[in-house]
């Protein structure tokens, strides 16, 4: 059975918003449901990423403040973004197994509540990095992603110039759209003088910290073509992990630099029947530049050691031969685990993003990482 993403929302994207969690959340799923032409009273299943709980907005608080009246099926996929991401693959088996109907996905967070450890106090509850990684120093996801980066630079070359490439197109892209947190113009001059976070990262190489809320809503291919908005069609989702731990991940990984997504993509893309040169633009998971340019590899978009150099001609940002994160990304446009990609991604297959809209945008990929889980989801317009 081929199924359809039918409506997608987002809150208001704030740098400190006083609402939970809990809150955002049903305010996004109101917002995708009214975008399909829908209430709550159409939905009847949930699938969200696997940290929903802990952050504090369950699937029944959403149900109820929703209207759902019978809420048969409920599941939790991978970490932040492979779980976000990776949504509509258990979505599918729900709706083809007679489970559910209507399936929507969500996230929510509320980082300015977090206080002065923001979004890594997480790590603080890992008693193997409280004992054996703190005592040292700040020890959060800027430093692990500079490990990586920093390897790559030794095997490879990496020049600051390259990363800056990343961070440039993506401001550029939010540039054209009106919800992104960062709007002001960012050139490669203000990237090389902007501060050293963890070398050879720099604050700009570092995805923005800020509360929001995302969803998107999922039917059958056949009811879908009786709703609001022509059907995105879920051509294919895979799903992937490394066998280490979370928590050893980024500090005992015998590999940094290749992650995933070179089992989760090529798994979606035998789902669906494609191949990397069917892709006309990809919204790939940018917690940090160089995780960007890691998965752009492993996608297979460009061999492993020269993303650096094709991501330096230009060919991400707007104009260019493949358009990456053509909203901003995580970088620019706000941090919402990859639920924002799927938006993204969505509307610019259904044509909606007026000055950002692609001259061609008939396949799109979705790329969450959520380390050491990947999803690649593959949509298309209803062909």
């Amino acid at each position: 059975m081929t199924i359809a993403i039918v409506g997608v929302g987002e809150t208001d994207y704030a740098w400190k918003e006083p609402r939970s969690p809990a809150a955002l959340a049903v305010d996004a799923v109101q917002r995708a449901l009214a975008d399909a032409g829908m209430t709550g009273a159409d939905v009847d299943g949930f699938v969200t990423e696997s940290y929903t709980l802990a952050n504090r907005a369950p699937a029944d608080f959403v149900a109820a403040h929703i209207g759902v009246q019978d809420r048969a099926f409920t599941a939790h996929a991978g970490i932040a973004g492979s779980g976000t991401v990776g949504a509509p693959a258990l979505a599918r088996l729900a709706i083809e197994s007679g489970r559910a109907s209507v399936v929507v996905s969500y996230y929510a967070i509320n980082l300015s509540a977090r206080g002065a450890g923001g979004a890594y106090q997480v790590h603080a509850g890992d008693k193997a990095k409280a004992a054996f990684e703190m005592p040292f120093g700040f020890y959060g996801q800027p430093v692990y992603f500079a490990a990586a980066a920093a390897r790559y630079r030794h095997l490879y070359g990496l020049e600051p110039e390259q990363l800056g490439a990343i961070a440039v197109a993506a401001r550029a892209h939010a540039q054209r759209t009106p919800n992104a947190l960062r709007h002001e113009p960012l050139t490669m001059d203000d990237y090389l003088a902007n501060a050293m976070v963890a070398d050879p990262l720099r604050k700009l190489d570092c995805c923005l910290v800020n509360d929001g809320g995302v969803a998107f809503v999922m039917t059958t291919l056949e009811r879908a073509r009786d709703l609001a908005h022509p059907p995105v069609v879920v051509a294919g989702a895979g799903f992937g992990s490394k066998p280490i731990s979370q928590s050893g991940y980024f500090s005992q990984s015998a590999d940094l630099l290749t992650t995933p997504a070179g089992i989760s993509g090529p798994n979606a893309y035998r789902d669906a029947a494609l191949e990397p040169s069917d892709v006309d633009f990809a919204e790939i998971y940018d917690c940090f530049t160089i995780s960007m340019l890691l998965q752009l590899e492993d996608l297979g978009f460009a061999e492993k050691g020269t993303g650096a150099a094709f991501v330096a001609t230009g060919a991400t940002a707007p104009g260019g031969s493949f358009p990456v994160n053509t909203h901003g990304g995580l970088l620019s446009q706000s941090y919402l685990v990859g639920g924002n990609h799927v938006v993204e991604a969505v509307r610019q297959l259904r044509g909606e993003r007026g000055e950002a809209q692609l001259d061609r945008a008939e396949v799109a990929l979705v790329a969450g990482l959520g380390a050491p889980e990947h999803a690649t989801l593959l949509l298309t317009g209803d062909r």
